[in-house]
């Protein structure tokens, strides 16, 4: 092999080497740099490939705290991630703050990262110095079931604080959708692990529960009303007459109460606030002290309140208050 064509390996082998660094050092400033390290996971985040991120190094949960809102059904969009700066806090160690769009709000997070050595000899390797999951504490108000996106949550119990673990950033939807009982979306966003998140799902009867309270009482009374006595057996209408009774009383409804249903005691439960409605009595009576013989036909109004709660197999359970 003549000495020209050593030159063109020679000079070739350069080239190659040359190339080889240029990629190294482009890919180590930044795939492999602490900025690429972040912004991997937050794209992990953007595909709701939840076991990604988790997999990264220094993604770490307390223990003790539900992971139902670490699933991929309760991520919602993050987008327009963008690098805002990388400093260079000496040893090591950086602090790389990201902006991003979460669902429709704005935000910024600085996340502190450390670096861990190289991989494969070449290529830096990261991890978080504070881990980027985050702790949110939501309450359901009246009902111990919420939903976060597609995912269903049961918590702890109606009204009572549950704290849940979540990626930060994140903008997580909560709501509650259900036969008797509906709450409006509210949206936590979650910016950072520093600063305590917490939410409400504020879960009220919805008109189907009004409806079905409304009927159930409306045929109750109607079969009150068919008993043939002043005062019908465990039923809210009735009347005390003194003078002797010539013929069987007759009852009809006249108005019945218009349900109203608002969250009742224990949490959990629902009450129907006292309502009146109006019956009607039809009956011969005679005089006890001089024997006359008239007629009673008159309206009788009264009041009913009622604790209704939810078993499991889907139904209502009414039950009447007194006093």
């Amino acid at each position: 092999m003549d000495r020209t064509v050593l030159t063109k390996w020679a000079v070739l082998a350069g080239l190659l080497i040359l190339a080889f660094v240029g990629t190294l050092i482009a890919l180590n400033s930044t795939l492999y740099s602490a900025s690429g390290f972040v912004g991997s996971y937050l794209r992990d985040l953007a595909r709701h490939d939840t076991a990604g991120a988790l997999a990264l190094p220094g993604v770490t949960a307390e223990k003790g705290v539900s992971r139902a809102l670490l699933a991929p059904g309760a991520l919602g969009s993050l987008s327009r991630i963008e690098l805002v700066s990388d400093t260079d806090e000496g040893a090591g160690r950086h602090t790389v703050t990201y902006s991003y769009k979460a669902g429709s709000t704005k935000g910024t997070t600085a996340f502190s990262v450390q670096h861990s050595g190289q991989h494969l000899g070449l290529f830096s390797s990261w991890s978080f110095v504070e881990s980027p999951i985050a702790v949110l504490t939501v309450t359901p108000l009246h009902d111990a079931q919420f939903t976060a996106r597609s995912v269903t949550v049961q918590s702890t119990a109606a009204s009572a604080p549950t704290r849940y673990l979540v990626f930060a950033p994140g903008d997580y939807a909560l709501s509650h959708r259900s036969t008797y009982l509906t709450a409006p979306t509210t949206h936590a966003i979650v910016t950072s692990t520093r600063s305590p998140a917490a939410a409400q799902v504020d879960i009220q009867a919805n008109p189907a529960f009004v409806k079905q309270v409304q009927k159930e009482l409306d045929d109750y009374l109607a079969k009150c009303v068919t008993q043939k006595v002043l005062l019908p057996t465990g039923c809210p209408m009735g009347k005390q007459i003194n003078d002797r009774i010539q013929d069987d009383p007759t009852w009809s409804m006249v108005t019945y109460p218009v349900v109203a249903v608002r969250p009742g005691s224990p949490a959990g439960a629902w009450q129907m606030p006292s309502t009146t409605g109006v019956s009607h009595l039809v009956v011969t009576v005679k005089s006890i002290f001089d024997g006359t013989v008239s007629t009673f036909d008159e309206d009788v109004p009264f009041t009913v309140r009622y604790l209704i709660t939810l078993p499991a197999d889907g139904s209502l359970l009414i039950t009447a208050q007194y006093g």
